[in-house]
């Protein structure tokens, strides 16, 4: 048959014919998903075909352009978490500082609406900054968000305090806390889409794991700012020296880290796949026409729009809404215990235990830098196992420890307290380095940046940034010191539902993307083996398809074919 010969033809001629593919089979059919694009058979072929995988395909990616990527993308971070620690371990004495002439309870609850103002602006940046990388590039808008956060935390340290201008103390802080949850709506996402982008696929769950390494260590250090700062203050100036001003002084502290950090930042190139994707060609040209019939390459986008489109917030939740609902679950679960270990332990240990900022940063420092040593290895794990072992891991040991963890908190011993602490981050760090690899691979290259941003960022805001407040409140509304363990118990039944819901992404290539590999001998390995790809995989690479067009009558012949709705109609000649 004519037609099939023009197909056969044009793979000889672009070097995929029989002798390099060993047959002339066309690739499946795609999936559902596909917009525009009928599927028609004839002759023994099915329509439309995928070009065949070639070598420069395939995204390899350096060891030492991943590692400058991780610690470029790991400062932010730092910067991010630093200032949650900074605040969660001054919590009781900005209390006094802010809120001056309220109730204690009342005035402890203003000051943890602050640290929840600032998650419930993380959507609106999200939404915002989200959609934006995906257009731009992740590298500009995670150094817009760097910047912006590492200047709203500096400021925090010239606030005016009660004392100076009354009940409206709060208000400055609340204002500087929504800029700073905005800029880290775009943060946490573009970074965790960063590394998930710039990494090997087999090895993506142990890179994007160091992500968070930078987080744990930067609660750590503004831990540690202000055990230090309230040690050699109380020493020198006397025991009320941090609330008569010592307290600015961690907050003055991020300007030389800021500004480190964003120098690191402007220095981190573009992810290879969004490079890549911008530079696909979207243009349609016209291969061959043979009496009525055309061929024609359809660009990834022509074939499947919800994959390979760039889509508004509209069109986002339209097309991802049910990846964004699991990846919400997904980060409701491991968020509630994560904040409860960090921002909310010191105002626990503080007001429930009557422990003092330096024995609570001195109890749960080591705690932050463990979770730090085993996020890495837990990535690792993830790799060779799968993200849903590895997180089903983390909600049995929520079930399982909590409890026992908080019984031993109030044992009022030393071991006790250390071992509570260390079985509360078990479950932590099985959480958190799943997250930074799975949510991201739920969404395609060209929507990745948004979904992710999405999901996290609302996931976070409702559930994990308002867990100090909502236990803190339970507590004083119930009595019941148990309510933590109780909270993360919830929320982790909440995340084994999900996890068992998405598909397992470990050792995947990411949707809409190439496959990336450490080697060329790995490249040419996919190459070699690229019929034994699943169909349903090679459909979510960004690929051009070969596809057939009915040449109208009046049609000038040298006018390219009109798209995929033509292939979807036409219908083959009789001969």
């Amino acid at each position: 048959m004519q037609f099939q010969n023009d197909v056969e033809q044009h793979d000889n001629e672009h070097g995929q014919g029989k002798g390099e593919r060993g047959d002339s089979r066309l690739a499946a059919d795609p999936p559902r998903s596909a917009r525009g694009l009928k599927t028609h058979h004839w002759g023994g072929m099915r329509l439309p075909r995928l070009r065949r995988l070639r070598q420069d395909d395939i995204v390899v990616v350096e060891q030492e352009d991943v590692r400058h990527a991780v610690l470029g993308t790991a400062v932010g971070n730092f910067m991010e978490w630093f200032d949650f620690g900074i605040y969660g371990y001054l919590t009781i004495v900005m209390t006094t500082v802010f809120t001056q002439g309220m109730p204690r309870s009342i005035g402890l609850l203003v000051m943890l609406l602050g640290f929840a103002v600032s998650f419930l602006a993380r959507p609106l940046g999200g939404f915002i900054l989200g959609p934006l990388g995906d257009r731009i590039g992740r590298q500009k808008v995670l150094f817009a968000t760097m910047s912006v956060m590492a200047l709203s935390t500096s400021l925090i340290g010239v606030m005016p305090s009660a004392a100076q201008i009354g009940l409206w103390a709060p208000i400055p802080l609340y204002v500087l806390k929504i800029i700073q949850g905005f800029s880290t709506g775009g943060e946490y996402a573009g970074a965790a889409t960063y590394v998930s982008e710039f990494s090997p696929d087999k090895r993506r769950g142990y890179y994007s794991s160091w992500l968070d390494v930078g987080s744990y260590l930067g609660f750590a250090c503004g831990a540690g700012a202000v055990a230090l700062t309230t040690y050699v203050s109380q020493r020198y100036w006397g025991p009320d020296a941090m609330v008569n001003g010592g307290w600015r002084i961690p907050f003055f502290m991020a300007v030389p880290l800021g500004a480190l950090a964003i120098y690191l930042r402007v220095r981190i190139p573009e992810t290879p796949h969004f490079e890549e994707e911008g530079d696909a060609e979207v243009s349609r040209p016209r291969l061959r026409r043979r009496g009525r019939w055309s061929l024609a390459m359809l660009s990834p986008e022509e074939r499947d729009k919800r994959v390979f489109g760039h889509h508004g917030t509209m069109g986002l939740l339209r097309n991802f809404h049910r990846e964004i609902i699991l990846g919400i679950m997904i980060v409701a679960a491991g968020n509630t215990v994560s904040y409860t270990l960090t921002s909310y332990m010191p105002t626990y240990l503080g007001n429930e235990m009557g422990a003092g900022p330096v024995t609570s940063a001195a109890a749960t420092i080591p705690v932050l830098v463990l979770v730090a040593v085993l996020l890495p290895i837990v990535g690792a794990l993830s790799d060779r196992i799968g993200r849903r072992p590895v997180f089903t891991m983390a909600v049995v040991g929520t079930l399982v420890l909590m409890l026992p963890a908080f019984m031993l908190l109030h044992t009022h011993t030393s071991w006790g307290l250390h071992l509570g602490l260390v079985l509360v981050a078990l479950p932590t760090s099985a959480y958190i380095c799943v997250m930074a690899s799975a949510i991201p691979a739920l969404f395609p290259t060209s929507s990745r940046f948004a979904g992710m941003a999405a999901a996290y960022n609302v996931g976070v805001s409702l559930f994990g940034g308002t867990a100090p407040l909502i236990i803190q409140a339970l507590i004083e509304a119930t009595g019941n010191r148990y309510v933590p363990a109780w909270y993360a118990m919830f929320f982790a039944c909440i995340g084994g539902v999900a996890i068992w819901m998405v598909p397992e992404t470990s050792g995947k290539h990411l949707m809409g993307s190439m496959p990336a590999v450490e080697t060329r001998a790995e490249a040419a390995t996919i190459v070699a083996t690229q019929d034994d790809i699943p169909a349903k995989d090679l459909h979510t690479m960004p690929v051009e398809a070969i596809a057939a067009a009915w040449k109208e009558p009046d049609r000038d012949v040298h006018a390219p074919v009109e798209g995929a709705e033509a292939a979807g109609d036409a219908h083959p000649p009789q001969h």
